[in-house]
C-alpha cells in the first residue's frame, strides 16, 4: 500500500505541476465549437396553420409566449423572424384559427406574445411554435409546462440555414 504525505513542499510542488500544465483552461470559460441547430420535437406540428397572421395578441391575453432565435453555429441573433404559436386555451382549442397568431422576432432575436392562458389537453399543458418562414430549415416546437398554472412559457430556436 502507497503512503501518500502531504507537506508544503508535495502541495507546492503539486500546485506548481497544475499550473505548468494548463489551469487556464480550468478557468477560462468552456467555448464551444459551434452552436447546433435546434430538431423539431414530436408532436410539435400538429394542428399547424401554415401563413397564421402576425398579430399583436392572441384573444384576451394573460399568459405569455416568448424565447429566443439565433443562427446554429455562430449564435448571433436573428432579427424579424417570423414564428407562430398556438396552443389549447382558455379560449379555444388548438385546432381552431383563433388560437394561432404569429410574431416577428426584434433586433436581439428575441420574440414575445400574448395570448389566453394555456390548460391542459392530453394530461399536458402545452405550446406549440414553429419558425416556417424559408431562409431557414422549418423547426416545430412543443414544449410543455410544468404546471397548468404558470402564467409563461419560453421556447428557443437555433436555426440553420435551408
Amino acid at each position: 500500500m502507497t503512503t501518500v504525505v502531504l507537506n508544503r513542499r508535495s502541495l507546492l510542488a503539486a500546485s506548481c505541476s497544475v499550473l505548468a500544465t494548463g489551469v487556464s483552461g480550468l478557468l477560462s470559460p468552456a467555448r464551444a465549437e459551434g452552436l447546433a441547430p435546434t430538431d423539431s420535437m414530436s408532436g410539435g406540428s400538429n394542428n399547424y396553420r401554415k401563413g397564421a397572421p402576425t398579430v399583436e395578441r392572441i384573444g384576451k391575453g394573460g399568459f405569455w409566449m416568448s424565447g429566443t432565435v439565433r443562427r446554429a453555429g455562430d449564435g448571433a441573433p436573428l432579427a424579424g423572424q417570423r414564428i407562430q404559436i398556438w396552443a389549447h386555451t382558455t379560449e379555444g382549442q388548438e385546432h381552431e384559427p383563433q388560437s394561432h397568431g404569429a410574431t416577428l422576432t426584434d433586433k436581439n432575436g428575441v420574440f414575445r406574445l400574448e395570448m389566453p392562458q394555456i390548460i391542459p389537453i392530453f394530461g399536458q399543458p402545452h405550446g406549440h411554435l414553429a419558425y416556417d418562414s424559408g431562409e431557414f430549415k422549418t423547426v416545430f416546437l412543443r414544449p410543455v409546462m410544468r404546471s397548468a398554472k404558470e402564467t409563461s412559457l419560453e421556447a428557443h430556436f437555433v436555426l440553420q440555414l435551408a
